[in-house]
């Protein structure tokens, strides 16, 4: 006769206390923290609390919320987080649009073009502003038949997660047709009384800096710096010279995005 038992595997991370693994937990990122679920059902449990994703929001996330004329409804901190990742909120009357990096929690900003200092063919009234279907902003600022234009904005260093490098884009639609022609110029950040230069030789936007975003609109890099801690100043990014070189076509501009690296 024999006999066979099945011996159920022994959970470790159920021996450990609560509040290790919470620390464990906050230690990483909120996309291991997610991953890490399947490593027992302790770690399910813990990672489902508020105490972790109150973690994982940024510092002053609350403020910021607060400062949206429709601030997300949410019951918990972790619907709150992956809300803030999927669904951009508009700030200071549309001005501003927030959102968190989903693999980070690190925040992101965008600036609206009506924020943007835009001068076209060293001139201010090329410019329209119209409504976009694919876009966050109210209104878009519309250009139509592209020469050369100077593009300029900023933004407070503390709407931004400290010690983390930025990068900077321009993000933009362009009339298909002339997309290839495109030529963009150097951009140049200034940060803290320190300035960082983008050199760029005239080329079409073919260039490898020039991505496809996931919502349809397109983005260039205009360059980046990094958000020490206690540097409670103005992050200021300028596209110094954008040009189509047959002068027409027409391009829509969203505004300046800043995200993590």
């Amino acid at each position: 006769m024999s006999f066979s038992m099945s011996i159920a595997p022994i959970d470790y991370f159920e021996r450990l206390p609560e509040g290790c693994i919470i620390e464990i937990i906050s230690k990483t990122t909120p996309s291991d923290a997610v991953k890490s679920t399947i490593l027992s059902k302790e770690f399910k449990r813990v990672v489902e609390s508020d105490l972790i994703w109150g973690r994982f929001l940024p510092f002053g996330y609350q403020e910021i919320v607060d400062r949206s004329e429709f601030p997300p409804i949410c019951n918990t901190k972790k619907e709150l987080f992956f809300s803030l990742c999927d669904s951009p909120i508009l700030l200071d009357g549309g001005k501003l649009s927030f959102f968190l990096d989903k693999q980070s929690g690190k925040k992101c900003v965008m600036i609206s073009s009506r924020e943007l200092m835009i001068l076209a063919c060293g001139k201010t009234y090329f410019w329209q502003w119209k409504k976009h279907p694919n876009s966050r902003f109210s209104k878009v600022a519309y250009l139509r038949g592209l020469g050369s234009l100077y593009i300029r904005g900023k933004i407070a260093s503390q709407m931004l997660s400290k010690r983390t490098t930025y990068i900077m884009y321009l993000v933009f639609k362009l009339d298909p047709n002339v997309y290839d022609d495109l030529a963009i110029g150097n951009s140049v950040v200034i940060f803290a009384n320190r300035q960082t230069e983008v050199r760029r030789k005239r080329r079409r936007t073919g260039y490898p800096n020039v991505q496809r975003r996931v919502d349809g609109w397109m983005e260039i890099e205009m360059g980046k710096f990094f958000n020490d801690v206690g540097e409670e100043r103005d992050v200021e990014a300028r596209l110094l010279e954008i040009r189509h070189r047959f002068g027409n076509g027409d391009l829509l501009i969203e505004g300046v995005e800043f995200r993590p690296e």
